[in-house]
């Protein structure tokens, strides 16, 4: 019984609560975590789905064009040039990863006014 409990005492910590799971800070800026649903009647941030923010856009999946409609909707809504986003996963999916450079998960949070 007393190495079981030094096994447990051993192991990672894991937080099954951690609200701000859909945005990491990374060297550059950060990393966010989105669920995009595409031909929506307007473009808006919705709020969280799971662990990612929901973000809803009017540009159909066609091409491209939901991508490039999410980045320009970050970049609107951030107030930041679209240069400083990267696709980096989901190009042909709804869950998506977007990097940001420059802007820390404080000023993103208080911008989308997601209560993570």
């Amino acid at each position: 019984m007393y190495g079981e409990y030094r096994l447990l005492d051993t192991l990672p910590r894991v937080h099954h609560n951690d609200k701000m799971s859909w945005i990491t800070e990374t060297k550059d800026g950060v990393v966010l975590k989105i669920h995009a649903t595409p031909r929506a009647s307007r473009s808006q941030v919705q709020g969280l789905h799971g662990d990612a923010l929901k973000i809803r856009l009017q540009a159909p999946p066609v091409d491209g064009k939901a991508n490039e409609a999410l980045l320009e909707f970050l970049s609107g809504t951030l107030g930041i040039p679209r240069r400083q986003f990267t696709l980096i996963s989901g190009q042909t999916s709804r869950q998506k990863r977007v990097a940001v450079q420059g802007l820390s998960s404080e000023r993103i949070t208080k911008v989308l006014q997601v209560c993570g």
